[in-house]
């Protein structure tokens, strides 16, 4: 027998806690950003993803303190606009999950972890020097859906790739099994792997 679940009636613990274990895997941005004070700050985000051929944007789902205040990544996207998604393998796990704990906003997580940054090219905040990929984005537009939550919506203007991973005479990428971590539930994980091409096939006739 199907259950059949009236979503607006649950209170919005519960909702979020039975949303995010059927809406998996979910990709991760691990994102870092720079304050006004030169403190560059890293948290992870699972609301997070990449729409749109031109211009190329991303989506970025943040949660605010529990009295409306922004937390730190919020707070420094709004000031300088822009931010760094770092995409992370199953390998930097430990060290992402590390810099999601609730530091003080002059506690930057990349110092305090011991995590190695690296320049970006075309935005302020630093891409995190050991993870494969970064892709700098510059904020387009925020949408606020309740005191504790907001969309961001970024232009990506700019890619930093380990070397290897990103063929420039095709723009192929090769992860070589070695793909990003995934979000499930709560405090799970997923290493992901490849299943056999499927392609879209033609229409019928």
């Amino acid at each position: 027998m199907t259950l059949s679940v009236d979503l607006g009636a649950l209170d919005p613990k519960d909702r979020y806690k039975l949303l995010t274990a059927v809406v998996i895997p979910r990709p991760v941005a691990w994102v870092t950003t720079i304050s006004a004070d030169g403190i560059v700050n890293a948290a992870p985000f699972s609301f997070f993803n990449l729409f749109g051929k031109d211009p190329a944007l991303v989506a970025l789902g943040l949660e605010h303190h529990a009295d409306g205040t922004p937390k730190d990544t919020t707070h420094n996207i709004r000031t300088s606009g822009e931010f760094v998604i770092n995409i992370a393998t199953p390998d930097l796990t430990e060290a992402m999950v590390g810099t999601a704990a609730a530091y003080l906003p002059t506690d930057g997580e990349p110092e305090a972890l011991g995590l190695p940054t690296a320049p970006s090219t075309h935005v302020a905040p630093p891409r995190l020097a050991d993870v494969p990929v970064a892709i700098e984005c510059r904020r387009t537009v925020a949408l606020t859906f309740s005191p504790e939550r907001e969309i961001v919506i970024g232009e990506a203007v700019g890619l930093a790739a380990r070397e290897g991973l990103v063929d420039p005479a095709n723009w192929h990428v090769h992860w070589n099994g070695d793909y990003p971590v995934a979000r499930l539930f709560a405090d799970r994980y997923a290493r992901l792997e490849e299943i056999a091409p499927h392609s879209i096939p033609p229409a019928p006739t």
